[in-house]
């Protein structure tokens, strides 16, 4: 596939030369990526817009550097700010996208160091248990690989199979910048190979000296939470000229096993990680260059809902990205390499065995777009990009365990291969004051395959031979368009609708997994279920068909209030779900394992239609704003979300109904938030995986901070009450409760899923130079 590579590179070089040659017209564009000017050091949020007045004869467009009306709540919701009629921004048009800001990630922090719960403070966002530091997002009740995470435009896949080392877990929570969530309908420009979502993650954009004089910045903080008796450290520091900046970002934090409300430790769920990146850039007449390396080292993570635990996880990467302003729009460009090494063992004395796995995965790749000024009117973006994924997974043999785990190396994937293609065309338009579309047409090819593989013995020999023996190169070839169309009939109301179809072709274990043995079969799957897996060469990739509404409502100086809904329907064609496998004379996929409903089974990736519909509610109010009482925001969010299949099994891990209401106060230097999340029961739950129902809850947290010039103090209390309940994405809890084994030692039993943590007590205090 290097031919792949260099000749999608080639023909998007040739094309955005091309590019230089269009006419020129009008546009606004993010804070995010425009630099035509020297950013100061203490406006890193301002936005910097090229607007056109078309009442006004033009000969250039100008820049006018505008800074937003302050956000006291912890969510920007996007559609609350309406693009002027002759004015399109390098990001595209969504009524759906959310933006969680760099200051509610550093919020959030003081009572997680898992990056991927930041999501939750979007309606419609979930996460699925897994490590302390690496959960899987979802949104709008789907999750994993359906959702596609970028940290700084690079795509890192899972390398593991039971994705331990997902792409959130490569950055702190305090290294995060800004999170931008797209749900529902996402415009093609954002990306292909997803059907849940889109998120962007960005992490400390760089800054300038606004005079001749050196910037220097640094912050460096410290938190221990008492629950898991948690505690870390993170850092960021800038050094800069007006043209040249070089910022380092890290942090180091550990955790033992949490306790649950009845005080009941959760075994296996101790963690510790750390992550570095030191990014440069440089700045010129328009052009931003940075050059970002980095890595992560994850010592040990236990998994309670898993078999295994993650004992060694390390990466490293570089990212180049170029971005810049011309007469005839913008340009933006990026190339990045992340390679990791990851090993699964048992973490002693929750997990006592000998079984080496190890995967080495790297993930290489281009983005491309232009943004082109075709009019007063009218913003066209074209893109290209290339994804290559390459993957060995394999599994030492274990002295003296016989035929089970030895003589052999087991070869779970062998040379892995997922190479993707992509090519976008938008098309945004700003009829006038009121009215604005967006139309796209996307194509991504995929190409797969991987080498032969082997077993530990011969015992492992007949599902080998038949996976060996078959064709398992496959080339997917996709298309994806989505249309939305905004109404914005005066200044304190927004409508838009949006259509779309997304793609995601299979990842290379639900088509590569071979084995039907039981002990390989529980190695396999990234669900938390305690249930088994295999691949299947022949899945299709799933085609979802979405049609969403947004409704968004704020005073015209989006200072005081705002509320916005969004119901939406998704038909999923080919779904990846799971059938109970079968196989003539196996000991697992036996006739037995498709009618228990009570117990662990086996199961085999398999395509099916699905729908999902739900609804997303969330809005703020300023309840008082005064120089006594200082300032009082409410806010709250609302989600609701059905899935299941057309032949009525329900979709797996899909969150009940929740909400969050909190009310946020300030004064001075000290801040303080209360915050009520309430979680209703998990009545649908999949029946093919027997998985099981959870309990309605709620809990109380409860946050206090103060400022004193360049040190502040914050404390928390999460669950003040104390309360035990069960995580409804949790999965099954596979350590805590066992049984007495046939073979020896004891298993899992059923029925158990993982409890949530219980009181937590934070503090967290941080320094800034």
């Amino acid at each position: 596939m290097p031919s792949v590579l260099s000749a999608g590179l080639s023909r998007s070089l040739l094309l955005s030369t091309s590019l230089l040659s269009l006419p020129l017209a009008a546009v606004a564009f993010s804070a995010a990526s425009l630099s035509s000017a020297p950013a100061s050091a203490q406006t890193a949020s301002r936005l910097s817009t090229i607007v056109v007045d078309p009442a006004r004869p033009r000969a250039k467009p100008r820049v006018r550097a505008t800074t937003p009306s302050p956000q006291r709540g912890p969510v920007i919701r996007d559609a609350a700010v309406a693009p002027s009629p002759a004015a399109a921004s390098s990001q595209p048009v969504s009524a759906s996208a959310t933006t969680l800001p760099g200051s509610a990630a550093v919020t959030r922090s003081l009572g997680t160091s898992d990056s991927a719960s930041l999501i939750t403070d979007i309606p419609g966002g979930a996460v699925w248990g897994a490590g302390g530091v690496s959960s899987l997002p979802a949104l709008n009740g789907v999750g994993a690989d359906r959702v596609q995470v970028a940290i700084n435009s690079m795509l890192i896949s899972p390398a593991c199979p039971n994705e331990m080392n997902p792409p959130l877990s490569f950055v702190n929570p305090q290294m995060i910048a800004s999170m931008r969530a797209y749900l529902g309908v996402a415009p093609v420009s954002v990306g292909g190979d997803y059907i849940g979502g889109k998120i962007d993650v960005t992490t400390a954009p760089p800054q300038f000296a606004s005079g001749p004089s050196l910037l220097t910045t640094a912050t460096v903080s410290g938190f221990y939470r008492s629950n898991g008796n948690a505690y870390g450290a993170d850092a960021r520091a800038t050094i800069a000229s007006q043209d040249t900046s070089v910022t380092y970002t890290g942090g180091w934090a550990r955790s033992g096993n949490y306790k649950a409300g009845n005080g009941m430790t959760v075994k296996s769920t101790l963690w510790e990680v750390q992550n570095h990146a030191v990014s440069i850039s440089r700045q010129s007449a328009g052009n931003l260059f940075t050059l970002q390396v980095g890595g992560q080292f994850i010592p040990y993570q236990g998994y309670v809902n898993q078999y295994m635990d993650m004992v060694s996880n390390r990466s490293m990467f570089v990212n180049g990205r170029y971005d810049g302003v011309f007469d005839w729009g913008k340009l933006e460009t990026s190339a990045f390499y992340h390679r990791i090494r990851h090993t699964m063992g048992f973490i002693a004395p929750d997990k006592i065995a000998d079984m080496p796995m190890d995967t080495r995965g790297t993930d290489l790749g281009y983005n491309i777009k232009a943004s082109v000024i075709a009019s007063d009117h009218d913003l066209i973006r074209i893109g290209n990009e290339t994804h290559a994924y390459r993957l060995d997974d394999w599994w030492d043999p274990v002295p003296g365990s016989g035929m089970m785990m030895s003589p052999n190396t087991f070869i779970n994937i062998n040379d892995g291969r997922r190479t993707r293609l992509g090519t976008f065309v938008e098309w945004e338009r700003h009829w006038n004051r009121e009215w604005t579309t967006l139309l796209g047409l996307r194509n991504d090819v995929v190409w797969m395959g991987t080498g032969n593989v082997q077993g530990y013995s011969a015992m492992y020999a007949a599902d080998a031979a038949r996976f060996n023996g078959r064709d398992r190169d496959r080339t997917d070839v996709n298309f994806d368009g989505s249309a939305l169309i905004r109404y914005e009939p005066n200044a304190i109301s927004q409508f838009e609708l949006g259509i779309a179809r997304k793609t995601r072709s299979p990842n290379l274990y639900e088509r590569y997994a071979w084995s039907t043995s039981a002990m390989a079969m529980n190695m396999i799957g990234w669900f938390g279920d305690g249930n088994g897996y295999v691949g299947n060469v022949d899945l299709k990739p799933e085609k979802a068909h979405t049609v969403s509404f947004t409704a968004a409502w704020h005073d015209p100086a989006q200072k005081l209030w705002e509320i916005r809904v969004t119901p939406y329907y998704s038909y999923v064609q080919d779904y990846i779900d799971v059938n109970r496998c079968f196989v003539a004379g196996s000991s697992t996929c036996s006739a037995a394992n498709l009618t228990k409903t009570n117990a662990f089974v086996f199961l085999q990736f398999a395509n099916h239609d699905a729908e999902l519909y739900g609804v997303n509610l969330d809005g703020r109010l300023t309840a008082w704003d005064n120089a006594a009482y200082g300032r009082g925001v409410l806010r709250g969010q609302f989600a609701y979300v059905h899935g299941q299949r057309t032949d009525g099994i329900n979709l797996y891990h899909v969150m009940p109904v929740n909400a969050k209401l909190g009310l946020d106060h300030e004064i001075g230097g000290w801040v303080n938030g209360i915050e009520l999340q309430l979680v209703g029961a998990k009545t649908q739950a999949s029946e093919v995986r027997n998985e099981t129902t959870t309990s309605a809850y709620a809990l109380l947290n409860l946050r206090t901070g103060y400022r004193w010039e360049n040190v502040r103090l914050d404390v928390g209390v999460d669950n003040v009450f104390d309360k035990f309940y069960t995580l409804p994405l949790g999965g099954a809890d596979l350590v805590d409760y066992r049984a007495a084994s046939m073979m020896g030692g004891t298993s899992p039993i059923w029925g158990y899923g993982v409890p949530g943590m219980g009181r937590s007590f934070s503090t967290r205090l941080t320094v800034s130079f």
